[in-house]
């Protein structure tokens, strides 16, 4: 069963589109909160399966959107204070869940500051309150040791630092609450920014690269950046629909998506997102290359059209997930007034292809979808959690090919348990760790026993 498993693994980070390789991050899957480099949310690996080992809770003291591994396979999960908004990050030991080491953070924006990813060495990339990016690494004293987590390098970059990512050049990408871009060089402390439109713009969400450049979507516009011996080139601007304010279910006015590269050849050809647009928002796909609007196609129905999830992409296909209504107990700061001020959360998932007319709608279910979806490329199954009307949450695995769900198992009931619209990280043996506001869910496959 572990050779059938490290085949599909390998055969699955082959195929064309899968997304490429960047030589500066972690490995594919587990690199970023979104999976990759590129936000494909999609992994090479399988997950724990239809009939998986009882889950298991481990309490963090905090709500846990990020969950990362190295090379090493050792897990971190950075994690925010439900009542204080201030991060720790834990070191946890891959086999119980639990914390081998912790680091509190100094608190920041969003929610604590949930955009991180782990890069080349196994160190976790990420910023604190004042803004700087750390890079933090792990290590034990000695065999059987103590572990513990320490600021291996800061760089302070003077601005309310909301995102990073890994350039395929080696710098380090970065977005701000204030609509400005730019990278950092973890080598000089060299640091170029740039603001970007000429009206005040927010980076609310993630920022994804590729080697063409990094996509950043603002709360009005999405871009292309490249870097400059000196700064920072903006390759494209596309402005899109935002609305006239916050829809419920979302965390800031304008796009919740952090833009997904994908493609069937090279994995990066296309990149696309979701608008703001009433009453209906839309997903556009954009060619990654030059800007141009491949399609723009409205998501659900008025009454559900509203996501804060970055859309799946992987080959020609994109999946989507409706967010709208959902009820979050917090927004960040400085997010604004809902309209209306709350909806029921009626949910629902779309797949839509990529074909030479545009954007065709393949299936739409009403799955009430709890977190964002990851593909399992080496299973061809997408995960992701369910909530039901009793504030039951479980564990789903769903067919790209009809939506349907295939098997449910249940991670929890009541608040603690919510999953709050956060993705879960698949590791390399089929482990599944799932962010909820009390801390985290294990998932393990099952054991399979041989006779004796």
């Amino acid at each position: 069963m572990i050779g059938l498993a490290a085949a599909a693994t390998a055969l699955a980070l082959l195929l064309p589109g899968a997304p490429p390789a960047n030589p500066h991050a972690g490995p594919d899957g587990t690199a970023t909160m979104h999976g990759d480099s590129g936000s494909s949310d999609t992994t090479p690996y399988a997950g724990p399966g239809a009939n998986p080992e009882t889950p298991v809770a481990i309490p963090l003291g905090g709500v846990c959107p990020t969950i990362l591994a190295g090379s090493d396979g050792l897990p971190l999960a950075l994690c925010t204070g439900y009542l204080d908004r201030a991060p720790d990050l834990h070191l946890l030991d891959p086999e119980t869940g639990r914390p081998l080491a912790s680091l509190p953070l100094e608190k920041g924006s969003l929610l604590g500051g949930v955009y991180a990813y782990v890069d080349h060495r196994d160190r976790l990339v990420t910023v604190d309150g004042s803004g700087a990016i750390l890079l933090i690494a792990h290590d034990q004293k000695g065999p059987g040791g103590a572990w513990r987590l320490v600021v291996q390098r800061r760089i302070p970059i003077e601005e309310t630092v909301t995102t990073v990512a890994p350039g395929y050049d080696g710098r380090i990408w970065f977005g701000t609450a204030d609509g400005r871009a730019g990278w950092a060089d973890p080598r000089t402390k060299e640091v170029r920014a740039r603001t970007l439109g000429t009206r005040p713009e927010i980076v609310a969400n993630s920022i994804s690269t590729s080697p063409d450049g990094t996509s950043v979507v603002t709360d009005r516009a999405t871009y292309l950046l490249t870097a400059k011996r000196r700064g920072v080139r903006i390759e494209w601007r596309r402005g899109y629909d935002r609305g006239p304010a916050r829809k419920p279910g979302q965390l800031s006015h304008g796009s919740g998506a952090t833009p997904t590269f994908f493609g069937p050849r090279t994995g990066h050809e296309y990149v696309a997102i979701t608008d703001n647009a009433r009453p209906r928002e839309h997903l556009i796909v954009y060619r990654a290359g030059s800007g141009a609007t491949l399609c723009k196609v409205p998501i659900f129905d008025a009454a559900s059209s509203g996501t804060e999830n970055s859309p799946v992409g992987w080959r020609n296909q994109v999946y989507v997930a409706s967010t709208y209504g959902y009820p979050y107990p917090a927004t960040p700061d400085g997010a604004g007034e809902a309209d209306p001020a709350s909806a029921d959360f009626v949910g629902g998932m779309q797949r839509f292809d990529i074909t030479g007319d545009g954007c065709e709608l393949t299936w739409s279910r009403p799955t009430r979808s709890a977190a964002v979806p990851r593909l399992a490329r080496a299973e061809g199954v997408i995960y992701t959690v369910t909530r039901s009307d009793a504030q039951a949450y479980a564990l789903a695995r769903i067919s790209p090919r009809t939506g349907r769900v295939l098997s449910e198992t249940t991670l929890g009931v009541g608040p603690l348990a919510d999953t709050l619209q956060m993705v879960g990280t698949i590791l390399p043996d089929g482990t599944l760790l799932q962010g909820s506001i009390g801390g985290l869910s294990v998932v393990r496959p099952r054991a399979v026993r041989t006779p004796s």
